[in-house]
């Protein structure tokens, strides 16, 4: 293999370029890493400005066009069909692991070939539920290079849900650093522009092995990623939500308000039961009053009336989504009035227009709310309402380097 060839997380010569912020280059070749694991390998792509060499790996790919005029590129792509990827696991390349004993910190993870993992049966996650998830993605530019989205602000709040569930986490720069060099090894896995994203799972979990309730001994750090469309299958049309009142997502105390594991298996229920009577979600009430709206299964709410946006608050038992906190500040800087507020079910059913926020949904209209047998409809079932389409145009064009960052949200690789 030419050795002026670079492979992300490997060598030190791996050039990233980021968007308005200064971040030293990857540091951690992977420990376990052998050549002779990879593929055969050939580089290709020239820039018109400076010779740049990556790697190519030899299996079955599709070629993409050239992305723009500024940059003469042949990029090689993955072999599935970019035009109907949906949301779902593609076997990509590599992931990223890393290790930490309890009472420590985490050292150096490495990248692996992507995989199955070994667990004990005792596992903290797996007895006791000690794990938290995040999700992130990557686009690919016009001209090729790559754009992160607040990838900080993710490391920032599983930092804050061990906290919750008792567990040692990366740090927000080995967190960010590790998203890299995964995104990076797995670049062919990243659609075209316009057809789709690179989703990006971060996990963190109890590993070690315990048996009585306690804090797992040692905790697993693990990135992995895959191609991913549209969420719903109604892709960017309206979805229709049925709203819970027996069923309830999180109570005040509990976990509702960090990314743990178990709050997702608590929703499958009441979600399948949704689907089945054809519905795309559920939307969740408090379960105090059981009036006041908290958030869909996987999504934030907010609702329109007047122009005015209105969001449930904070208040424990519900996500602070990224993609949530990014639509407020958007609007805000569009001259939109926003109010972070306990929102009932009346003016839900009152609103002109609602809709649904989250890093895999990125906005998603909501055409109709059904509530007590009664159905409720927005917008005449027609798309986008005026407030959430000017907000959706906004921030996709922004996560795919469309418009200027002004934000400095943006972290781009290549």
């Amino acid at each position: 293999m030419d050795s002026s060839a670079v492979l992300p997380g490997i060598q030190q010569t791996c050039p990233i370029c980021l968007c308005r912020r200064s971040s030293a280059l990857l540091s951690y070749p992977p420990t376990n890493f052998k050549p002779s694991l990879l593929p055969s390998l050939k580089l290709q792509k020239q820039f018109p400005i400076a010779s740049q060499n990556v790697l190519r790996a030899a299996s079955p790919v599709r070629p993409s066009a050239t992305l723009s005029d500024a940059y003469s590129e042949t990029i090689e792509l993955a072999d599935i069909d970019w035009d109907n990827l949906g949301f779902g696991i593609h076997s990509t390349d590599y992931m990223y692991i890393m290790k930490c004993p309890q009472g420590g910190s985490f050292s150096k993870g490495e990248l692996q070939r992507f995989g199955n993992i070994e667990l004990s049966p005792s596992a903290g996650v797996l007895n006791y539920g000690q794990g938290l998830f995040e999700g992130l993605k990557a686009y690919r530019k016009q001209d090729g290079n790559i754009l992160l989205f607040r990838p900080e602000e993710n490391a920032e709040r599983m930092r804050m849900g061990a906290e919750r569930m008792c567990m040692p986490s990366p740090t927000v720069e080995q967190f960010v650093e590790a998203v890299k060099a995964t995104v990076l090894a797995n670049k062919r896995w990243i659609p075209p522009p316009g057809k789709g994203s690179l989703y990006i799972r971060p996990l963190l979990m109890g590993s070690g092995a315990v048996l009585g309730l306690a804090p797992a001994p040692e905790y697993t750090f693990l990135i992995y990623v895959s191609p991913v469309g549209n969420y719903f299958k109604e892709g960017v049309a309206p979805i229709n939500l049925v709203i819970e009142r027996d069923l309830h997502r999180a109570t005040p105390g509990g976990t509702g308000g960090v990314k743990t594991i178990g709050n997702y298996a608590a929703v499958l229920k009441a979600q399948s039961v949704a689907k089945a009577k054809g519905f795309s979600d559920v939307l969740y009430l408090d379960c105090v009053h059981k009036k006041y709206l908290e958030e869909v299964s996987s999504c934030n709410i907010f609702v329109v009336k007047d122009n005015v946006i209105s969001t449930p608050a904070i208040k424990g038992t519900i996500l602070p989504g990224i993609t949530r906190k990014s639509i407020i500040d958007v609007a805000r800087s569009l001259g939109f009035q926003v109010e972070e507020r306990l929102v009932s079910v009346d003016e839900l059913l009152k609103a002109d227009e609602v809709f649904c926020t989250g890093t895999a949904v990125v906005i998603s209209p909501v055409g109709s709310v059904t509530y007590l047998d009664k159905r409720v409809s927005y917008g005449g079932g027609g798309g986008f309402g005026a407030v959430a389409e000017q907000l959706y145009t906004v921030l996709t064009r922004l996560q795919m380097g469309l418009i200027e960052d002004e934000m400095n949200w943006t972290v781009e690789l290549r």
